[in-house]
């Protein structure tokens, strides 16, 4: 018998200095039964880092082709596509041919490091490319807070993340492997 999927809950207060976005949203994130809470929550992570209108949960790890998170326009055209993990070139090649923007969250030292320098030559071509790494002490003190019922507070300034709860406070520095310039100065 197939495992399904988990359902988290994450009522949000966000404050983007950064970007000027503030938001209370209330996600409802199915977890794959593949997926580590981890991951869940840096997809939470990402979401409060490109939060929008029209954002979204992509189908899961199941979905081949389809992003973690991605957002459209009122005409159904990607502005934003955002990747998990150590995406191949040719997926991100692919995002950057579909959307406006593309985002990959790295996390994972061990696997982010070779990863980059494997691909950073390549990547560096993409203009609409970020990626954004998080250090693996910030991603498991992120993963400690995951619940199936979650409210956070999430403020972010001078590319600084906080995410607070009533039982823990998480810093998060993220390190930009490569930024957008156009987007991200």
């Amino acid at each position: 018998m197939a495992l399904g999927a988990m359902v988290y809950k994450a009522q949000l207060s966000i404050s983007n200095l950064d970007r000027g976005w503030y938001g209370q949203p209330v996600l409802t994130i199915a977890r794959h039964p593949s997926e580590t809470e981890k991951r869940l929550m840096l997809r939470v992570l990402a979401w409060c880092v490109r939060a929008g209108e029209h954002l979204e949960f992509g189908r899961g790890l199941s979905s081949e082709g389809e992003p973690a998170l991605w957002e459209t326009d009122d005409t159904g055209a990607i502005i934003e596509w955002v990747e998990l993990g150590a995406p191949d070139v040719r997926t991100v090649r692919k995002a950057a041919g579909k959307s406006e923007h593309v985002l990959v969250l790295a996390y994972d030292e061990a696997r982010t490091k070779p990863w980059w320098e494997s691909v950073k030559g390549e990547l560096s071509k993409i203009d609409k490319l970020t990626v954004i790494f998080i250090p693996d002490p910030e991603a498991d003190a992120l993963a400690a807070m995951a619940a199936r019922s979650m409210k956070f507070a999430v403020t972010i300034q001078d590319s600084v993340i906080w995410i607070n709860s009533d039982t823990a406070d998480v810093q998060i520095n993220p390190e930009y492997l490569k930024r957008e310039t156009q987007r991200w100065t």
